[in-house]
C-alpha cells in the first residue's frame, strides 16, 4: 500500500519535483516546488476530510497532489498528460494497488484548465487545492519593473484562505489584494478559466463554490 508519507519521503521524487521546478523557473513561471505541491496535497486532504471522506480516499487525494506538477519535468506543454504516465511507472513500481494508482493518474491527468475535467472526486478535491494557491510568495521574478500582467496579479495577492462553510454546503476561497499590483479586473483576465474550473469541480464534491475578493462576492 502506497502511504503519502512513503511519497514524500522518496528521494526519487524529490529529484523530478526539483527538476521540475528549475525548468519552470527558467521558463519565468511561478513557484511549482515543495511549498506549492505540499499545499495542494494538504489542502486536497483538508477538502475531502471535512465533507466526510474516508481516509484512504484522503491519502489517494494527497499522493496525487504532492504528484500532480512532476509532469512539468518533461515539457510544460501537457504536463499533466506527462505527469500522470510518470505517476503511473512510480506508483507501479511501488506496488501500489491498481485502483488506487487509477485514482491518482485520472486526477493527476486532469488537473490543468486547458484540458481537465474533474471525472472522479480526487481529481475534484485536487483542482480546487491547485487552483486556489495564488499568492504573492509565488512570484520569483524580484524586480517589479519588469513585472508582466501573471507576475502583477500574483504579487498582488497578499492572502489567500480555501475554506468549506459549517454547513459543508460552500467552498469559498478568500482573497485580498494589493490593488498597486493587479485589479479585479486583472485577476480574472489572468484566472477566470481557473475559477470556472474550480466551480465545477466543487460542484463534483457536492459544493457550491464561491470567489470573494476584498470582502466582495464575485463567483
Amino acid at each position: 500500500m502506497i502511504s503519502y508519507d512513503k511519497i514524500v519521503n522518496s528521494d526519487v521524487i524529490r529529484t523530478y519535483i526539483t527538476s521540475a521546478d528549475e525548468s519552470l523557473a527558467a521558463l519565468g513561471f511561478t513557484e511549482h516546488s515543495f511549498t506549492h505541491v505540499l499545499h495542494v496535497a494538504e489542502t486536497a486532504g483538508y477538502i475531502l476530510k471535512t465533507i466526510g471522506y474516508d481516509e484512504r480516499t484522503i491519502e489517494i487525494a494527497k499522493v496525487a497532489g504532492y504528484l500532480h506538477d512532476i509532469g512539468n519535468l518533461v515539457n510544460r506543454k501537457e504536463h499533466s498528460q506527462s505527469g500522470a504516465v510518470m505517476a503511473w511507472s512510480i506508483l507501479n513500481d511501488m506496488g501500489g494497488d491498481p485502483a488506487e494508482i487509477a485514482s491518482i493518474v485520472t486526477a493527476i491527468g486532469n488537473h490543468d484548465e486547458g484540458t481537465g475535467v474533474p471525472v472522479n472526486d480526487v481529481a475534484a478535491a485536487m483542482i480546487l487545492a491547485d487552483k486556489a494557491d495564488v499568492r504573492r510568495s509565488r512570484v520569483r521574478n524580484r524586480d517589479k519593473s519588469t513585472f508582466d500582467i501573471h507576475d502583477n496579479v500574483n504579487y498582488s495577492v497578499i492572502e489567500s484562505v480555501l475554506e468549506i462553510n459549517q454547513e459543508k454546503t460552500e467552498i469559498q476561497l478568500n482573497l485580498k489584494l494589493d490593488r498597486e499590483y493587479g485589479s479585479i479586473m486583472d485577476f480574472f483576465e489572468i484566472f477566470m478559466e481557473r475559477m470556472l474550473m474550480c466551480r465545477r469541480a466543487a460542484e463534483k464534491l457536492g459544493l457550491k463554490f464561491k470567489l470573494r475578493i476584498d470582502g466582495q462576492q464575485l463567483i
